[in-house]
């Protein structure tokens, strides 16, 4: 099949990912609740992009929670996207799917989502950066990569942090959007910006706070304090 890209819903979606700047990852029932105050807590104080991601729920669990993120994203017009399984993604209706590095590959997870749906990379080295770009290059589109852990965190259980190097490495090289994840709030979000960041993915700094609304505005004022809120080359 072709991969290139028509307009229409395809280029709507791309156009909200290139002026995104914070994105929230959450699980079907956040802390064993209903997600939509979340959701809409989030979206009230700027979050721009919203991923179901759970490891653990049942597939009928997701499904059902996917309705809820896809009717929110919808009334505030972002874009939802579906962890792991590009299958589910398009059964659910969401904008595109994220995988990682030891899901299917990139090639497959294009064909089943098709040209004008979003499809994220999660990248934790350089080498990775680096197969990232080859693999658009060799006619596979990728949208954006995440890039991290910066910090240890318990949503990645196992994975070693990178630090802010790989950060400033990706700042220096990479062509595709990227989102900074990985321990960031607002205690820390400056560093991240200050070593190149344009983009940042959070889960527990949203999900966990007393007021999720002021801890997604926060971290949104801190884009305009280093002069980013716009980034560089989309």
């Amino acid at each position: 099949m072709s991969f290139e890209p028509s307009e229409g819903a395809g280029g709507l979606r791309r156009e909200r990912l290139r002026t995104a700047r914070l994105y929230f990852v959450c699980e079907a029932r956040p802390n064993g609740d209903d997600p939509e105050p979340l959701l809409r807590a989030a979206l009230d104080g700027g979050v721009d992009i919203v991923q179901l991601r759970d490891k653990e729920a049942e597939t009928r669990v997701i499904e059902r929670s996917a309705d809820t993120f896809r009717r929110i994203c919808d009334t505030y017009g972002v874009p939802f996207i579906l962890n792991d399984d590009p299958e589910l993604a398009m059964s659910v209706r969401a904008d595109g799917v994220h995988i990682g590095q030891d899901d299917m590959p990139v090639e497959e997870a294009r064909r089943i989502i098709g040209p004008n749906h979003l499809l994220g990379l999660s990248t934790h080295s350089e080498e990775q950066i680096k197969a990232a770009h080859e693999t658009v290059r060799g006619g596979i589109p990728i949208d954006h990569i995440s890039v991290g852990p910066i910090h240890e965190t318990p949503t990645k259980a196992g994975r070693p942090a990178v630090g802010l190097e790989l950060i400033r490495y990706a700042a220096s090289t990479s062509t595709l959007p990227f989102f900074a994840i990985g321990g960031i709030d607002p205690e820390n979000v400056l560093e991240v910006l200050q070593a190149g960041a344009r983009r940042l993915c959070v889960v527990r700094a949203i999900r966990d706070a007393y007021d999720p609304t002021a801890v997604a505005t926060s971290l949104r004022r801190a884009f305009a304090a280093v002069g980013s809120e716009v980034a560089p080359g989309g």
